[in-house]
């Protein structure tokens, strides 16, 4: 007795190397075959279009940079309103992102925020801005508020991005469970 390789029923082969139990199961096989073939080739298709597609790692690098972010202020609380409930955390850009891209990944412009300031109350930026003064000093709030060059990241940017936030979040991790573990003994 074999298991079918189409319906997975048992069945008593009749030939050797026989894999079906009916030619029903057997086209049903060859089209599973097809399928699997094709699904594979589209994934590769994808995947050599998307290592030339700047905009999967702009969007790539910002959900590094934006979880980085979260990771680094888990400890603080909204940058614009204080708060510390349980919410969805955003990271909030202080210059935006559409009017400022040159500052999209500058780590200063960028804080936990939360959802309720960052989307429905524009990132609040009139309470952001003097706490983001209170913890990053007025000098650097100057050095963002002043002009910037424009940057135009390439696709090695963007992927280079991308593996320094990665290493920099499993840092944070590793280091968040050494500061547990310590904390338990």
């Amino acid at each position: 007795m074999k298991n079918c390789k189409a319906c997975k029923e048992p069945f008593e082969p009749r030939r050797p190397m026989q894999k079906v139990c009916s030619l029903t199961c057997s086209i049903d096989l060859v089209n599973q075959d097809k399928v699997k073939k094709v699904k594979a080739e589209t994934r590769e298709m994808k995947k050599r279009v998307r290592d030339k597609d700047r905009s999967y790692w702009v969007k790539k690098a910002q959900e590094v940079f934006n979880q980085w972010i979260r990771l680094r202020d888990d400890k603080q609380p909204c940058i614009s309103c204080g708060t510390w409930g349980p919410c969805q955390w955003h990271a909030g850009h202080f210059k935006s992102v559409g009017g400022h891209p040159e500052l999209r990944f500058e780590e200063l412009n960028v804080h936990k925020q939360c959802a309720q300031c960052n989307n429905f109350k524009s990132g609040n930026i009139m309470e952001y801005r003097p706490r983001l003064e209170y913890r990053i000093g007025l000098e650097k709030l100057e050095r963002l508020d002043g002009p910037h060059h424009p940057v135009k990241y390439t696709i090695d940017d963007l992927k280079g991005l991308v593996k320094t936030y990665r290493a920099k979040i499993k840092e944070s991790e590793h280091d968040n469970e050494d500061r547990q573990t310590a904390e338990d003994y």
